[in-house]
Parts: C-alpha cells; structure tokens; sequence
C-alpha cells in the first residue's frame, strides 16, 4: 500500500517541481487532494477537500492561493507531464498505417449555477447547450503494456472575446494543427466536420461522419451534348436514407473490401465500401480532396463512416479512428472518478484552471493504476485490475504521507512580509482612498495595522 502512495508522490512531484517556489507545493497539495477523491466527499467544495487529507490551515489556504493566482498554465504542466511519462519509458505510442493517432476532443465541465457564465457546451442528456466550462484536449495515443493511454499534448481554452461552441472548435483544431508533428495523424469524431479540418490548416486527417453525409465527385461529368455543361460533379451518399416513406438509395462504391478478424468470440467478416476523389457538396473549384470509407461489422447494427485525404487502407483506418477512445478516458476519470464534476469555483481565472489540474490529474491517476500493481477494493475482489477507480480509493485511504523526502525545491516560499498591510487592507482589490485635499493616499487607521 505505501509503495503505491509513494509511486504517485513522486510522479506529482515531478509533475510541479519546476513551478516556481511555494506555487509548486500548493499544486501538489491540490493534486493529492483530487486524486485522492476528496471532492467526492466534499461535493466540489476545495477547502474541504484539502483540509480532509490531513493538511494545516496554512498548507490549505496557500494551496488555495496557488490554485487562483499562482504562476503556472496549463501548457506548462502537459509539457512536464509528457517528459515525466516519456522518461519512464514504458508508455509507447501507437502506429497504424506509418501514422500516429493524435485524438481531438472537447469536454465540458458544468455550471449551471455560475453566474455569468459565458460559455456554453452541448449536453446529449438534456438535449440542449448548457452552462459550461468547455476545454479542448489534444492527446498522442499509445500503450502502457495492455492498457491504451493518452498522453495530454495540449488543453485549449474557449476564447473569452468569442465563447461560441463553433469559435472554440476552429481554435482547438488550429491549435492541433500547430502541435502536430510530420507522422501524426489527427483524429475527431463527427463534432469536427469535413470542411472545419481544412479549414484549420489539416492535411492530415481522419473523421467520423454523419449517416446522412453527402458529398461530390471532384470533377464534374463528360458533357453530354447538349444543354450547359456540367460544372460540379455528381452527388455522392453513402449510406441509403428514408425520408417521407421514400426510399433514398445509396451510391454504389468505387472499391469493396473484406477481411476476417479473429476475437475471442469467434470469427467475422468486415466490409469496407469506398468512394474516392470526393469534395464537400459546396466546394468550389480546386477545393482538396478525400476519400469515404465505409465499415460494415457484423457485431455493430450501423456501419462506421469515417472520411479521410489519405491513401489507407480500410483495415488502417478502422484502427486509428478506434485509437480516438482513450481520449475519453481523461474526463471520465477527472468528472466521473475524482469527483471534479461538480465544482465550487467562482472567480473567471479559477473556474479555468480548477478543470485542468482535474483533466491533468485524471490523466496521472489512470497513468499510476496501469504502471503500478493492481489493489484489491477487499477480499471479494480475487482478480483485481490495474483501474483508476481501484487506485482512487487507496489514495483515500491515507493522509498526505509527510514522511516521504520532497525535492528540495517543493517547499513554502519564505518572504518578509512585515512590511506590508495586513487583514482588510491587505485586499489587492481594494482601491487605496485618495484625500480630496492633499492628493496623497489616506493612511489606515490604527486598528488596521493589527494582523
């Protein structure tokens, strides 16, 4: 038990040991308090939450400060991360087709009560947009032994000036865009349509469409003889569609392919059916091209479609549009796990910052379950996996642990702070009173000095 408490000590630690003095221990006191599961307890409130893993008053209102005007961001923790997994050497990344999966997704962090919020996020539960605190995730994908894992490359922000769900979009891909290398491939499901990918600058790209999708050959028909010339060509639908009791059929593909897999129930035969050089209905002339692949398995009911402007085969493709899924897991384990689906955060800056320390966190906490042995929940649980949840509730079970040595940088930050005004006059955001006769500030009264 204390090996594994100590193992994720020092992943945090080294997560947040080059944040600045002072600020890097806070973040680590509010890392262990998330995955912990505190907030679980404490249904999103932080003061509790940190106070119920053993901390002092001082370490909990110091962790508090860090949280809201520490000098830290997001980026910076996701490089660190990335060089703490890749320095361990057991996380891989996957290859499918000479490319790596590079998954792109948005999630949102619900505040229905927040007032003023700006931001807004789709919820399939209530059938609507809701109040929300939206972030983008860019993560690389690939293994730790059995277990899929993405590794976080980038957590995006909506933009304050633009807080539109589709403004969003276009800076999560841009921003995907810049961080994708020469062998990445990025992967979206069908929130990321065809022509926002282009749009942003991809040239490298797979994406889940919609079932009534349609598109266009690139070049228009041979002209016939008479009447205008063709100028855009024919529609293309891949998958046929009922609408008013009449049958819409499909278009016959340009390639068919099957294959067999081998699972552990059994064999099944897939097929693919492909439509190539293909553009957007209302593209114009020159516009880039792709390919629609459609994957008929005999263990779903509904094909998957996924479109592409790469040269893969249908068996690649299936395979990199799979490798979207441990994406997912990131919010899974930070909303669902750690409790951070409810939050008691007001301030704009914090109400940012406090769902990416738990996107981080969920990403910690499902990295230290797969790389370290499994625990047992209790003696019913015979043949227990390495699971996030299972971790989760060791944590819970202990205090900070105090006797573990930090490195020397995580430590309180000493400063003289005699010098200045303490209690109600200490607010930075309280405006120092100017005398109307003499245009100097007021001095505070005696009973002001008292700390």
């Amino acid at each position: 038990m204390q090996e594994s408490v100590y193992r994720v000590l020092r992943l945090v630690s080294a997560l947040v040991v080059d944040v600045p003095i002072g600020t890097n221990l806070g973040l680590l006191h509010l890392f262990w308090m998330l995955l912990a599961g505190q907030l679980l307890v404490s249904r999103g409130a932080i003061f509790p939450g940190l106070s119920a893993v053993g901390l002092s008053e001082g370490a909990v209102r110091r962790a508090w400060v860090a949280l809201g005007r520490g000098s830290w961001t997001s980026h910076r923790l996701v490089k660190a991360w990335a060089r703490v997994v890749e320095a361990e050497g057991v996380w891989q990344p996957h290859q499918h087709g000479g490319y790596h999966p590079v998954a792109v997704d948005s999630t949102g962090f619900w505040r229905p009560r927040l007032q003023g919020c700006p931001t807004r996020h789709y919820s399939a539960t209530a059938g609507k947009a809701l109040p929300a605190i939206p972030l983008g995730i860019i993560a690389r994908i690939g293994s730790v032994g059995q277990q899929r894992f993405g590794l976080p490359l980038g957590l995006v922000r909506a933009d304050p000036d633009d807080p539109s769900p589709s403004a969003h979009q276009r800076a999560l891909l841009t921003r995907a865009v810049a961080l994708q290398a020469s062998d990445d491939v990025l992967v979206t499901d069908r929130e990321f349509t065809v022509g926002r990918l282009p749009a942003a600058g991809a040239t490298v790209w797979v994406t889940r469409l919609l079932k009534n999708v349609t598109a266009r050959r690139a070049r228009p028909p041979a002209y016939g003889g008479r009447g205008r010339p063709p100028t855009r060509g024919v529609l293309v639908r891949p998958l046929q569609r009922w609408r008013a009791g009449r049958e819409i059929a499909a278009t016959p593909p340009d390639q068919v392919t099957r294959w067999t897999e081998h699972g552990s129930d059994g064999d099944r035969t897939l097929r693919a059916e492909q439509w190539t050089d293909l553009v957007l209905p209302d593209a114009g002339a020159g516009s880039p091209t792709f390919s629609i692949v459609a994957i008929s398995d005999p263990a779903y009911t509904e094909p998957l479609l996924v479109a592409t402007p790469l040269a893969l085969s249908p068996q690649a493709l299936r395979e990199l549009y799979r490798d979207r899924w441990p994406v997912e897991q990131l919010p899974l384990a930070a909303k669902q796990m750690l409790g951070a689906a409810r939050q008691f955060v007001h301030a704009p800056e914090t109400c940012q910052r406090f769902p990416e320390l738990a996107l981080l966190a969920g990403a910690v906490l499902t990295y230290a379950a797969a790389t370290s042995p499994a625990v047992p929940t209790g003696s019913w649980d015979r043949q227990p996996r390495p699971t996030p949840g299972r971790l989760r509730r060791l944590l819970g079970q202990a205090d900070f642990p105090e006797d573990l040595p930090l490195p020397e940088r995580l430590r309180v930050k000493v400063a003289v702070t005699d010098h200045l005004p303490k209690g109600y006059w200490g607010q930075r955001h309280r405006p120092t009173p100017i005398s109307a006769s003499s245009g100097t500030p007021d001095p505070p009264p005696a009973s002001a000095h008292v700390a």
